[in-house]
């Protein structure tokens, strides 16, 4: 089922999750393990993070050094088939532009169709770790507008290759990235909104927010979004916080704020478990006045201390 038919068909609130792929040589099961915890609450999809390849040197026998490409995370297209397989819940993979050609994405996005995988979700991705500015693939794309555009003709049976002139129609649902507290780039609010909303008229169907810590910032977003004539849903991504150390790491990666009030707390906090404990709290009472307000899912960036959502979800419902 698509996320857009999760969402007009659902009679209350409905709860979805992101995960990472295991790294490297580790099995599926630790995937199992986390979400296993979560079935109870029934989620409606999972996400599943797409990963580019890194360049690492590595030494040779000689003593000089080569560059070499290497993919920590691999897997996921496999991942989302077992999720599918394994617990009968719909999966949204990520596609990204970052690493990865036009025919590399398309050759992906006709294995996720002929699994059966209705959802994508499409964005531009992080520069990688050597760069200080995204750089795209020589044959790729820039921006995930265009992403979203490639995902949009093959949804029209229009193929990369000129030759495939009537080819299969896909199906996808496509949902994009968009940033309550405004995307680092863009030079102020007004063209954020413009560019998201280019993306949804190129296509995209809904839109899954960046995590935020005051909901203020949401409740803004979402009204800028309807004034520049954004009608599509937007999921609220939720993250907590559990230590302090990521007091100014989650700032310095995603560019976000953290109330004072949370701050404070968790600096005042004498032990870990009292930190996670504050964090929890916080992420509860997000959740609490979202709910009130009728957002339409929960999305939750499972990522670090998968059980500390768990415990809020406990508490919902």
């Amino acid at each position: 089922m698509k996320v857009t038919e999760h969402i007009r068909q659902a009679t209350g609130p409905i709860i979805s999750l992101e995960i990472l792929p295991p790294t490297k040589g580790k099995s599926i099961d630790s995937i199992y393990t986390v979400l296993d915890k979560f079935m109870d609450f029934k989620p409606s999809f999972i996400n599943v993070t797409y990963h580019r390849a890194e360049q690492v040197f590595k030494k040779r026998g000689d003593g000089s050094f080569e560059r070499v490409e290497i993919r920590k995370r691999p897997g996921t297209v496999g991942i989302c088939a077992a999720i599918m397989n394994h617990y009968n819940v719909d999966a949204v993979p990520h596609l990204i532009c970052g690493g990865f050609s036009k025919e590399e994405t398309e050759n992906a996005l006709i294995d996720l169709h002929f699994l059966g995988i209705k959802n994508v979700l499409a964005l531009r991705g992080d520069a990688a770790a050597n760069e200080k500015f995204f750089t795209p693939h020589p044959n790729g794309h820039r921006y995930a507008e265009e992403l979203v555009r490639q995902i949009g003709e093959l949804n029209q049976g229009r193929y990369l290759e000129e030759d495939i002139m009537d080819g299969v129609k896909t199906d996808f649902c496509v949902g994009v990235a968009g940033y309550p507290e405004k995307h680092f780039e863009s030079p102020n609010v007004e063209m954020d909104v413009y560019y998201l909303k280019r993306k949804l008229d190129l296509g995209a169907d809904y839109v899954t927010s960046q995590m935020f810590f005051d909901n203020k910032h949401y409740y803004n977003f979402v009204n800028n979004c309807r004034a520049g004539g954004i009608e599509a849903p937007i999921l609220p991504g939720l993250k907590p916080i559990t230590n302090k150390r990521q007091l100014s790491v989650i700032p310095s990666i995603f560019n976000v704020d953290i109330p004072m009030e949370l701050t404070k707390e968790m600096l005042a906090a004498k032990t870990d478990a009292a930190c996670e404990q504050i964090g929890q709290e916080w992420l509860l009472y997000q959740c609490r006045d979202l709910l009130k307000n009728n957002v339409p899912v929960l999305h939750f960036y499972t990522l670090g201390k998968p059980h500390v959502v768990e415990n809020v979800l406990k508490q919902l419902f």
